[in-house]
């Protein structure tokens, strides 16, 4: 059992958003250490069911503990949430972003709080790493992920940080030294904030292809929804967060089709319904819940259209002059029932 324990966000809220039909089958899309899990089979009825989703192998090890014939976990993204049956959701949980296992422990490499390799996958058996990619990229192509994920302003003096770092003396292999590099190369500080944090965060994002795959996921839920099945989605950031806005309100509305003007609208295929931020209570138990945000829609009656069947709407935001790593994202599914593998 892991030693680095994580509080669930926004718990027992994002069940009661969720849960419409305690008879219906659930997907919590990021399982985690499966805190939201647990609650959502404790509310639902013995007719019910939860299937989760997950990457990380620690989270499949703490799937395994669940004894309960209801639940079943894939060991797949949550881009994969289309490969469910059309309709058979009654609700999909997203939590998005790390847990505080995967922050603590410094041999997952993605805190510069304590020296560690620095690896950054959400699956650490399948892609590239962090410093397998910053030993080979671009400067210009670190740049951009760097101010395209990070927000970050010296994005370009990082990049050029890292490649001197690289050409003088090797390549960035530890959470502490990249974390002086950045230091280094950030004239400005931020009050509270540790001038890694952006650079981080930006490396992170890209190495999993975090916002493709949301984008993904989220196209899945509308063809895995039931009508009347409810999205529910926490995020951490604002990257994140815009993306799932964004969705809710693009198909939260009728589209009229510009080639065929007097044509009946689509009709919407989402409901929004709303926005929750945790408790000042919570964010004074929990800091880390202070930046969280929930988002709730609603699936609508309306067929989904003959055009969005099989293609995946592009998120915003990969730079262009950057390819997701190989083999960054799960495509197998190992699935686990009742805890048994």
């Amino acid at each position: 059992m892991s030693t680095w324990s994580h509080t669930t966000v926004l718990l027992n809220e994002a069940k009661d958003a969720l849960i419409t039909d305690p008879q219906g089958q659930y997907v919590d899309a990021t399982f985690g250490r499966g805190g939201h899990a647990r609650l959502i089979l404790q509310r639902l009825a013995p007719q019910g069911s939860l299937v989760a989703f997950d990457k990380d192998p620690e989270a499949l090890a703490e799937a395994a503990r669940i004894q309960d014939a209801r639940f079943s976990i894939r060991h797949q993204g949550f881009a994969a949430l289309g490969e469910l049956p059309a309709g058979s959701a009654a609700g999909v949980l997203m939590d998005l972003g790390i847990s505080s296992p995967q922050i603590d422990n410094p041999a997952r490499g993605f805190s510069f709080r304590a020296d560690g390799p620095l690896d950054m996958r959400m699956d650490p058996t399948r892609g590239q790493s962090a410093a397998e990619w910053l030993a080979t990229a671009e400067q210009q192509q670190i740049a951009e992920v760097i101010r395209e994920y990070g927000e970050e302003r010296f994005a370009g003096a990082i990049a050029k940080a890292i490649v001197s770092r690289r050409r003088e003396h090797g390549p960035v292999a530890g959470t502490a030294e990249l974390a002086e590099l950045v230091a280094g190369a950030v004239r400005t500080r931020e009050p509270g904030q540790n001038p890694a944090t952006r650079t981080f965060q930006a490396v992170r994002i890209f190495i999993n292809a975090e916002l493709e795959e949301l984008g993904q996921a989220l196209k899945g839920c509308l063809h895995a929804l039931q009508p009347g099945g409810r999205l529910v989605v926490i995020s951490f950031h604002s990257l994140e967060d815009r993306i799932v806005k964004q969705f809710i309100a693009r198909h939260s509305r009728a589209v009229v089709d510009r080639r065929a003007p007097f044509a009946e609208p689509a009709p919407a295929l989402l409901r929004a319904l709303a926005r929750v931020r945790p408790s000042a209570a919570e964010v004074a138990a929990n800091p880390r819940a202070r930046s969280a945000i929930m988002r709730v829609a609603e699936r609508t009656e309306a067929d989904l259209p003959a055009a969005m069947h099989g293609s995946i709407e592009p998120p915003p935001g990969r730079p262009k002059a950057a390819k997701a790593p190989s083999g960054g994202s799960a495509t197998g599914a190992a699935v686990t029932r009742g805890g048994q593998s």
